[in-house]
């Protein structure tokens, strides 16, 4: 049983963060001048990139402003951020590059760092491991005496780079190296492989002194093997063109003098074990990383702190609950309350929960146009839930208004200060007058898509408003608009990219004329709540600009939408009407019918998965050229490498053929299997077992049945059972909230103490700055939490600890040997 849920252990990693902008980036060689430098930026996971930004014109010191999230669905060593120069008539050129190993990624989580960009050195961009066999054997030479050769055996490699998007030709050479001698053999060559297996051996003569005859026998003299060593070099077979380095490891002979047979893994390494040589300065890049890796454990461990966190909003007081006091002591950690969020979502808790926290906050607020406008408990609950559950209505009501605005790019300025040479105020003015005005047509006819939970949160917010301030008419209004409209609509057009409605950060311009758009969203959306005052702009130019929308009933508009997405009237969602695309991009994709070989067996395509169906089409917004209803998908598995000689591919197994799809990297083709097995995961057909290979030469190639319609030979992946619309894994945000506790388990101490204080000294409290860093309303209810808290805490780190003890052996393939080893 024990080993059944140790199987259920997963190891997962994120990586959250941003690009934010270069400067001072260096000379490039090759026709590019530095004043016309044209960048772009990558991310590699070792040698495979899975993230780019859109190329920036003709600046030295870029800003990026590129916000990146993804699952990391592999092991990696090195995480990589390249900096390109684009050329028009020859291959991008490299400018520089920041690597940071897996193990140094701690050391920049969460704050902002400047970093130098280093040169990229063909020789140092290796990736992947090797498996190697020595030994040494005792053999009789030709005139009798006892001699020793070295065995080595290379056996495999795994996880080598893709050569321009395809799998390498590789090979390996093996030598033994010592002051005066160099033997050098060649394995053969693996055609179209990143996994080779070679299985082939080599023999050295070790020479020795002399005086062999006295050492005792089976021994090589510490003389000599103290300078010998094996060096592996992986290489790509280039045929016409130099071969290309694909890396080295390198194992000293003398480990064989306590142990005669060495068997291990080794990462590879760059050549010369990445020794750097001085280079220009060639500017820095401004990043901020977050890498996240969670060890979950089976279910049944998270279900006490899972229970603990689910009871919080029936706790009184609410500041006594397990969510509150987690969000209490991560107050300057913006992100830290979203696993907790996430979690009374999927429970059906949250309604409940953030109408306490939200009463509280009202308690405490003095004045009704300062409503919910904090970086409080509540605000930032809400404004996760927005995030969440308002995706895709936010794409719905706003992205085609924004497309619209960065695609037709029309000149928008209205500040004198700030026009262009040639521009035409009125003109501009005219232009920012109807994007302003589609797009708050778009939010406030929009209130039929908005999502049911949230029409709940603001229906109770509404409502408790009122009842703090009864005397306040318009407080109705701010309460919700201060959410739906501050801190929803109006950032989303501020910053499309972040909320997924445009790709990339947009350039200048397009940025400008959203913030001016954003600006009078917000004094739009907070009419119904703060009367007709336009003191709220600072600018003249937007004052004048804003008086034009006074006679257009504005106001009663607004009053109309706040009213309608939070009335007590019950809203049925619509999702399940409208086809909400969930994932789309450009794949390689196995044409139907084909012939194992052959140029054109795949072919580039713009894949599309929506609730409903997923479709290939020709290019991006063309007419769909296959449809495949998701009720008719019954199973979506990996591919084998081998099938296609092809990596990141996948299958679509349906009522046809099954359709066979190569991802652009490892990040895409994981989230191109998870978005596609939710979404057909409970579909009465579904297989329990698939080929993991393909049908070829009159079998399946992974089990040779000669049958085309033989059941599949491996069972099917268990889809993990997660809200599709909310993507919610309930073990892992749990497991989250563990680990957001236990790094604050000093603070947890500091508040056990202060309420063990205030429950037994009555009289005036004594350092009130202690009590002051928590909200303490009861200190008995609160104490008893905190106790309950420990408890789970100390049980979920014994089972951490208990499941820990399967770390990897070191030289295994999952934990390979890095650098030499003597």
């Amino acid at each position: 049983m024990a080993e059944e849920d140790d199987a259920r252990i997963r190891i997962l990693q994120s990586l959250r963060g941003k690009i934010c902008e270069a400067k001072n980036l260096g000379p490039v060689s090759g026709p590019n001048r530095q004043r016309d430098l044209c960048t772009f930026c990558t991310i590699s996971l070792d040698q495979e990139e899975v993230f780019r930004t859109k190329v920036f014109d003709k600046s030295v010191s870029p800003f990026y402003g590129e916000d990146f999230y993804f699952e990391i669905p592999r092991p990696f060593q090195c995480l990589s951020f390249y900096v390109y120069a684009k050329s028009v008539f020859q291959r991008d050129l490299p400018v520089g590059k920041v690597s940071i190993r897996k193990d140094d990624l701690c050391n920049y989580s969460g704050k902002e760092h400047w970093l130098s960009l280093h040169p990229v050195d063909p020789n140092s961009e290796v990736q992947g491991k090797v498996h190697l066999e020595m030994r040494l054997n005792e053999v009789i030479t030709e005139n009798g005496s006892v001699g020793q050769h070295l065995l080595v055996r290379i056996i495999e490699c795994q996880g080598l780079p893709l050569i321009s998007g395809q799998n390498c030709d590789p090979y390996a050479t093996v030598s033994l190296v010592g002051p005066a001698r160099s033997d050098q053999k060649k394995t053969k060559v693996k055609k179209k492989t990143s996994n080779p297996h070679f299985e082939e051996t080599f023999f050295f003569e070790v020479t020795r002194s002399s005086s062999y005859s006295k050492k005792s026998h089976f021994q090589v003299e510490e003389e000599d093997i103290e300078k010998l060593e094996i060096k592996v070099d992986l290489w790509n077979n280039e045929n016409l063109a130099q071969d290309v380095f694909l890396g080295e490891t390198r194992v000293h002979v003398k480990i064989l003098r306590n142990d005669h047979i060495h068997k291990a893994w080794y990462l590879l390494q760059p050549k010369g074990n990445g020794s750097k040589s001085k280079s220009d300065d060639l500017g820095s890049l401004r990043l901020k990383l977050t890498y996240i890796e969670d060890t979950v454990l089976p279910s049944a461990c998270y279900t006490p702190l899972c229970n603990l966190l689910l009871k919080s909003p029936d706790v009184k007081p609410i500041s006594a609950s397990a969510a509150h006091i987690l969000g209490d002591i991560n107050r300057e950690r913006y992100e830290a309350v979203l696993p907790m969020v996430r979690l009374l979502l999927h429970h059906n808790r949250f309604v409940p929960f953030v109408s306490a926290v939200a009463a509280l906050e009202l308690d405490n607020t003095q004045e009704a146009n300062t409503i919910f406008r904090g970086n409080s408990l509540a605000t930032r609950c809400i404004d996760d839930m927005m995030k969440i559950v308002g995706k895709n209505y936010l794409a719905v009501t706003l992205k085609p208004v924004i497309d619209e605005i960065c695609e037709s790019n029309k000149t928008c300025e209205i500040d004198p200060i700030k026009l262009k040479e040639g521009d035409n105020v009125e003109v501009n003015k005219e232009n920012l007058q109807g994007y302003v005005q589609k797009v708050f047509s778009s939010i406030t006819q929009s209130s039929s898509s908005c999502p049911p939970l949230m029409c709940d949160v603001f229906r109770s917010l509404r409502h408790l408003a009122c009842k703090r301030f009864p005397a306040d008419p318009h407080v109705q209004y701010s309460a919700v608009s201060s959410f739906v409209f501050l801190r929803l609509f109006a950032v989303a057009v501020l910053t499309p990219h972040s909320f997924q409605l445009r790709p990339h950060h947009p350039d200048p311009d397009i940025s400008r004329t959203l913030t001016l758009i954003s600006k009078t969203i917000q004094t739009l959306g907070s009419w119904g709540s703060l009367s007709k005052k336009l003191s709220s702009f600072k600018e003249s130019y937007m004052y004048d600009f804003f008086k034009s929308f006074q006679e257009d009933k504005c106001i009663e508009k607004v009053k109309k939408f706040l009213d309608e997405i939070s009335s007590n009237v019950s809203k049925e969602s619509s999702r399940l009407e409208d086809a909400v695309v969930l994932k789309e991009g450009e794949v390689q994709k196995r044409a139907q019918g084909r012939k194992r070989l052959g140029k054109k067996n795949f072919k580039k395509r713009w894949l599309r998965v929506t609730n409903r169906e997923l479709s290939y089409h020709k290019h991006k917004g063309k007419d769909a050229l296959c449809t495949i209803n998701v009720k008719n998908i019954q199973a979506v598995e990996k591919l084998d490498e081998s099938a296609f000689n092809r990596k990141n591919m996948f299958q679509v197994v349906h009522s046809e053929k099954p359709l066979y799809v190569q991802a652009g990297n490892c990040v895409e083709a994981s989230e191109w299997l998870e978005v596609l097995g939710q979404v057909s995961r409970c579909n009465e057909g579904r297989l329990a077992t698939f080929h993991p290979s393909n049908y070829s030469s009159g079998a399946w190639q992974c089990c040779k049945n000669q049958s085309n319609n033989a059941a599949g030979c491996k069972p099917c992946t268990t889809t993990v059972l997660a809200n599709l619309q909310l993507d919610i894994d309930c073990d892992r945000e749990t497991e989250r909230v563990f680990s957001l506790l236990s790094s604050n388990d000093t603070k947890l101490q500091n508040m056990e103490d202060a309420c063990a204080s205030m429950a037994v000294y009555q009289g005036p409290q004594r350092d009130q700055d202690d009590y002051s860093k928590f909200t303490i309303q009861e200190p008995k209810e609160t104490f008893q939490t905190l106790k309950q808290l420990r408890n789970v805490m100390e049980e979920l780190q014994r089972q951490h600890i208990i499941r820990s003890d399967t770390t990897a052996k070191y030289g295994s393939l999952d934990n390979p040997i890095v650098g030499k080893t003597s």
